[in-house]
């Protein structure tokens, strides 16, 4: 049986509308729970497939977050295996620092909320195709510099840098690919906080944009990681 290990760093950010996709193409699928779980016992190479999830920690607050030190060791491993891997949001940050890229906080401000994503050529020849009109879920404060080597896939206005693909195995997406309309109920509780504090958002707008967009993206996101699948022969 294929194996998938997925990095999580709070309960509510799981693998969403992947975890069918992957049940359905022979995956068993085990969870790490960073901060918990020893990240430097992990074998990087053993799962088919690695996914870093994301969560609302920073990718550079080692000091905060020690364990941060063996994800990213752990991840970086992982990179120069050549094996497939997936980083989502916080996933994609620590993957772009783990290839040498600058993680910072971003200059136009944090982008909460539903948009479609702007593909570039590279994008459209890759899984991300599949979301080309979609709107996606967008829930970052920080971002990245493109790694050396990385293609660009997508961008937004307010964030440049949304996607890479580096080398053939390895995706890295800024936003929210996997959210769907039931799982975002729990992040409105655990990311109250945030939402309280930012100007001009709530739950009550949050609710409102997801069930317009979050029937599209349960659709095609899923279509994303099929695609990525059948591009590494994991399918």
């Amino acid at each position: 049986m294929k194996t998938c290990v997925a990095v999580r760093h709070v309960a509510f950010e799981d693998l969403g509308s992947f975890e069918p996709v992957l049940v359905e193409a022979g995956f068993a699928i085990r969870y790490v729970e960073a901060g918990w779980d020893d990240l430097a016992a992990l074998d990087a190479g053993s799962p088919d497939l690695l996914v870093v999830l994301g969560g609302p920690i920073g990718a550079c607050e080692d000091e905060a977050y020690p364990f941060l030190a063996d994800e990213l060791a752990l991840i970086d491993r992982r990179l120069r295996s050549g094996r497939a891997i997936i980083g989502i949001c916080l996933g994609a940050q620590l993957m772009a620092r783990a290839l040498g890229a600058r993680v910072h906080p971003n200059p136009r401000g944090k982008e909460i909320g539903w948009s479609p994503l702007t593909l570039t050529e590279a994008g459209f020849a890759s899984p991300l195709a599949a979301l080309e009109g979609v709107s996606v879920l967008h829930w970052h404060g920080d971002t990245f510099d493109l790694p050396d080597g990385a293609r660009l896939l997508a961008s937004t206005e307010v964030t440049p840098n949304q996607a890479f693909r580096w080398g053939a195995a390895a995706l890295g997406l800024q936003f929210h690919v996997e959210a769907t309309r039931r799982g975002l109920e729990r992040w409105y509780i655990g990311h109250a906080g945030e939402i309280a504090s930012a100007p001009g958002l709530s739950v009550e707008s949050l609710r409102a944009d997801t069930a317009r967009s979050a029937s599209g993206l349960e659709t095609r996101g899923p279509q994303v990681l099929s695609r990525f699948l059948a591009d590494i022969v994991l399918v």
